[in-house]
């Protein structure tokens, strides 16, 4: 069977990608709506894009009102400036938060109603031309089809698709991610680290997501850590600028399975970090799955070098479990209890969460048959 292969439009990779860039971001419009958080402002990453514009003559108006993980109503709010700015395109810098805004915003700008109207169907429409810049590895929003908003009313964290949010340019500079603290390098590059695992083990996964998926479980085991200890380590962030995008790559044409799926839900009750919530449960989710694939879990052992050839699927399998868990500890990755969150509250949401879950349409994706009496097991495992 055929297989679909959607990729950003153009994608400028490595040092000074922002500068080289000075010819496709013109072809695009002459005033830019940069859509960013208060955080990547304060930090002068922003400045530094703007710098740029004004020495290209592009005018631009800065939204920085994403705060935290994107909502409905900052949505709204970025709407409403970018029709009252006169720009007629969009830039997105940040972590994944300012980049899934900007495909939020720009759809909406073009869609009718509100953003919860469109849970569970394609954003399609002419939107207006969209640049994505990350100043994370991880979250891989500069490369896929996909947004996550929060619901306010609903109290979810919608996953909205569709073709036609995928930027026309995709900047990825690892010097951009330098600033980024020990906290979010963690949490971002666990986030990478979950997209391509979740996508290896995809029933939609293929021949070319593997490919990626393979080389970007290689790149994280072995920088992650480094770029963990060192944040000027500038070897280790382009190697994880590098595995970020094709692990957004990898989600964009093969998705997410079980641990996107339940981490998603814990996400928007909690208000817990999406990275964070990833790698608390990976573990988890994971090892209750790897029966369904064990072939899928030893490949991924023998590329990180924690099995050889001739081990055993299932004992390989044994090995690239022990090996991430070696990693969360590295990055100091926090239980769910050492998070604040008591027993009890998390006992009480487990069938909402369950029930988000698999609404989601994620965990179907897994390998292994999977339904909402399993997703309640593991959530009960996690205390």
């Amino acid at each position: 069977m055929a297989t679909k292969f959607m990729l950003p439009g153009q994608t400028m990779l490595g040092a000074d990608a922002l500068e080289h860039s000075e010819d496709a971001i013109k072809s695009l419009g002459k005033k830019a709506f940069i859509v960013t958080g208060k955080v990547v402002t304060k930090t002068g990453t922003v400045s530094i894009l703007t710098g740029y514009l004004d020495r290209w003559n592009i005018e631009h108006t800065i939204f920085n009102d994403i705060t935290g993980e994107p909502t409905d109503e900052m949505i709204l709010a970025g709407v409403t400036a970018y029709k009252d700015s006169n720009c007629d395109f969009i830039i997105g810098i940040g972590g994944g938060s300012p980049l899934d805004s900007a495909k939020a915003i720009g759809a909406m700008t073009a869609l009718d109603g509100d953003i919860s109207d469109y849970m569970g169907q394609e954003l399609k429409g002419k939107f207006p031309p969209l640049v994505l810049i990350p100043t994370t590895a991880g979250t891989g929003s500069e490369t896929t089809k996909f947004t996550v908003i929060k619901d306010t009313k609903k109290g979810i964290k919608m996953l909205l698709k569709g073709d036609d949010l995928l930027p026309e340019i995709a900047i990825i500079d690892p010097e951009f991610t330098v600033t980024a603290p020990k906290s979010i390098t963690a949490a971002t590059g666990m986030d990478a680290l979950t997209h391509a695992v979740e996508s290896y083990i995809s029933k939609k996964a293929n021949a070319l997501t593997d490919t990626y998926a393979l080389s970007a479980i290689k790149r994280i085991f072995q920088y992650l850590p480094l770029a963990y200890e060192d944040g000027t380590n500038l070897k280790a962030r382009e190697e994880m600028a590098i595995a970020a995008f094709e692990a957004g790559v990898c989600i964009n044409n093969a998705s997410v399975t079980i641990v996107h799926g339940m981490s998603r839900p814990i996400g928007a009750l909690f208000h817990i970090p999406h990275g964070i919530s990833n790698a608390m449960i990976i573990s988890e989710c994971l090892s209750y799955v790897a029966d369904g694939c064990y072939d899928r879990f030893a490949a991924m052992a023998r590329v990180i070098g924690a099995a050889k050839e001739e081990t055993d699927e299932k004992e390989a399998s044994k090995a690239f479990f022990a090996e991430l868990n070696k990693l969360c500890a590295k990055c100091h990755i926090p239980a769910i209890k050492e998070y604040g969150i008591k027993k009890e509250d998390f006992e009480a949401a487990f069938d909402k969460m369950a029930s988000d879950a698999m609404a989601s349409g994620s965990p179907s994706n897994t390998r292994k048959e999977i339904g909402k009496e399993d997703l309640l097991n593991i959530y009960s495992r996690l205390f």
